[in-house]
């Protein structure tokens, strides 16, 4: 990105952004996984919905981004964890489109797109630039930061729709986005609109990100590596913790007033050669994703928190749903869940809320783990067992606890786990 030029004020502050090299770049991409593997444990640990969670983080956006602004000038530290919280906020308004609402990823995509076009629109109009190196005054750093906000919702959509659409893995899906990314840099090399490219660059960045969060945190039947979520989150908030010490004592990263950045040489024929081979290359990318898209496959994110789904209209007994859970499920499994209820049963009986609430977020967590294997061993006892957790987690988490509910779905439960 070049410098862009504007008159010194006294309302000007320095540069409020990192300078675009290697490391900008990394760190981006490490943020981008936290904010897809932090926002699904975040949801699932907390036991509130998506809804509550996503108005919790709204809340830490608001107060992030006060601190942000009242910065005179650009601490990594505090940068980088405003990247960190957007994420983590931008994928849970896609979260919240998509799942709770039931909106279309096609359509959700759109909303974000039209949505980012209006900031740039507006930003633009007032400012006359959409440089990352001009966020030298309050009001573009607001506009900067809303901008920020809505790659990360769009990044999202864009890259849970590719994976509806497609049927990759986690693993595959990571190459779409990273081949992008190097033909963008390659035209950035070229002499391409380093403003345009920049913006392009940070929304595929996203996608990328999200995709190596599933690869490391889904179980390898899911085609991960089986790390998890939590784990996931805390070997990338280590990766942008080193990272941000490394840039707060080097000062690499800090961009100077009087210093010339380097940009590659360009023409105005280069620039509009660079937009016909983005516009092949957006075109290529859309009839690839419609060719994946007519061949049989099963959508990845389809099922996503509801398993499998399988033909429920013959309801089992409890005592069938014992028999088919003991014969089909791996004991060692059924062993967990049992372990896990009987905790739960003894810390409401011992009147401990706290370490009740704490063992039925273990349960979720491992039933949720489990659920592809178990519900393609035995569909039907798969949905009996859950329709059966659901009650034990709503009661135990109720604002209003009554021993006597709790006690009563635990109990149902361990006799149907073979307790």
């Amino acid at each position: 990105m070049s410098a862009h030029a504007t008159p010194l004020t006294t309302r000007q502050l320095l540069s409020k952004v990192p300078e675009i090299t290697i490391w900008f770049w990394i760190i981006k991409i490490l943020c981008t996984t936290v904010g897809e593997s932090f926002a699904d444990y975040i949801n699932m640990a907390l036991g509130v919905g998506l809804v509550a969670t996503a108005i919790i983080f709204t809340v830490v956006t608001v107060v992030v981004l006060a601190v942000q602004l009242r910065l005179t000038r650009y601490r990594p530290a505090a940068y980088w964890f405003t990247v960190v919280v957007l994420s983590i906020t931008g994928t849970l308004y896609t979260d919240i489109l998509t799942d709770q609402a039931g909106v279309p990823l096609s359509a959700s995509s759109a909303v974000f797109a039209i949505a980012l076009a209006v900031v740039f629109g507006i930003w633009f109009a007032r400012e006359r630039t959409l440089s990352i190196h001009s966020i030298v005054t309050r009001p573009r750093e607001a506009f900067y930061w809303v901008a920020v906000l809505v790659t990360f919702a769009l990044g999202t959509a864009l890259g849970d729709w590719t994976l509806e659409l497609t049927g990759w893995g986690p693993g595959l899906s990571i190459l779409l986005p990273l081949v992008m990314i190097g033909i963008v840099t390659a035209l950035w090399r070229y002499g391409a609109n380093p403003v345009l490219i920049f913006w392009i660059a940070y929304i595929l960045t996203r996608p990328l990100g999200a995709n190596i969060g599933d690869w490391l945190g889904l179980t390898p039947a899911e085609g991960g590596i089986g790390l998890g979520t939590f784990t996931t989150s805390l070997i990338f908030l280590a990766a942008i913790l080193a990272t941000v010490i490394y840039l707060t004592v080097s000062k690499t990263d800090v961009v100077e007033r009087d210093r010339t950045v380097p940009e590659p040489a360009t023409s105005p024929r280069r620039r509009r050669a660079s937009l016909g081979i983005l516009a092949v290359v957006a075109i290529a990318t859309v009839a690839l994703l419609i060719y994946t898209n007519s061949q049989p496959h099963a959508s990845v994110l389809a099922d996503e928190g509801s398993g499998p789904s399988c033909d429920t209209s013959t309801s089992l007994t409890q005592d069938q749903a014992k028999a088919a859970a003991r014969s089909n499920f791996p004991t060692v499994t059924m062993n967990e869940f049992r372990t896990i209820t009987a905790d739960i049963l003894t810390a409401v009986q011992n009147g401990d809320a706290a370490g009740a609430a704490k063992s039925a977020t273990d349960l979720e967590t491992a039933w949720d783990d489990n659920q592809d294997t178990l519900n393609a061993a035995d569909c039907g006892a798969w949905t009996y067992i859950d329709q059966q957790i659901d009650p034990v987690l709503s009661s135990v988490r109720s604002s209003t606890p009554d021993a006597g509910n709790e006690q009563k779905t635990l109990q149902t439960l361990l006799t149907t786990l073979g307790a």
